[in-house]
Order: structure tokens, then sequence, then C-alpha cells
């Protein structure tokens, strides 16, 4: 009887070590496509080098996106687009002072703020130039993907 009672508390043990490390195991990988071995193409894809300068000069070394503290967060690739459009800012004399942010509106739309003013298009931007460049990021970006 006991060694009956010992054969099944073991067998019970084994099965519930097992389920347990299939469990951890499967709690490791990254399900966004509805597959479990695939992710998808931004998360597999380096970032941009406008993201990787931006997040290595903050010490943050190499991430999908770089988000500051205060900042309006935005999807993974407007971030990075973001960074794209903030390095050809920077070299433009003009534009040099300009602050860009991307958000996401509550209802899940792209928002641009322009030195602190929210607007919710790119046709809305106040300047044409700031448009161009915009678009030219956009294009970049897409270029790189």
């Amino acid at each position: 009887m006991v060694m009956m009672f010992l054969l099944v508390g073991g067998v019970v043990v084994l099965i519930s070590g097992g389920l347990l490390v299939w469990m951890f195991m499967k709690s490791n990988q990254v399900n966004l496509t509805g597959k479990t071995e695939d992710k998808p193409e931004w998360m597999r894809a380096m970032p941009p080098v406008e993201t990787v300068n931006a997040t290595r000069a903050e010490g943050k070394g190499v991430t999908l996106y770089d988000f500051d503290e205060g900042e309006h967060l935005a999807a993974p690739f407007a971030e990075q687009i973001e960074d794209i459009l903030r390095a050809k800012l920077e070299s433009e004399p003009a534009f040099k002072d300009v602050q860009i942010d991307f958000g996401t509106s509550p209802d899940g739309a792209l928002e641009i703020w322009v030195n602190g003013e929210k607007f919710e298009s790119l046709d809305k931007l106040p300047d044409e130039k700031l448009k161009q460049m915009f678009r030219l990021a956009v294009k970049e970006w897409n270029q790189t993907r």
C-alpha cells in the first residue's frame, strides 16, 4: 500500500514538473501575430540608424524605439519615424529649434506635436517644408523595412 502511494505520488510530481516546465517555455514566446513562432517584421528588423544613434547617445543601448520621459507615446514604428524626422530637422538651420513629438490619440490616430501644439494630420502642419520633411522621413522608414 505504501509502495503504491509512493509510486502514484512520484508520477504526479513528474507530471506536475513537466507541465510547469512546458508552461514556462510557452510563456517566453512572443505571440503578436497569432503564430507562436513568428514575430512581426518590425520586431525582426534593426531599428533605423537615427533611432540607434538616439538611444545610444542617451546610454540606453540599442532599443526598438526611443521614448523619453515627458514625451507623448506613439506606436513603435511612429517613434522610429519621429527619430528620422528629428535627425532631418536638426540638419536644417531653420528647424534646429523645432520640437517634434508624435503621440497616439484616444481613438488610436497619430497626433503630431510641433513646439507643444497638436496637429491631427500632416495636412494641418503649419509649414510646407515641414510637411515635405515628414513625407521624406516616412519614405525613408519604408525603405528600411
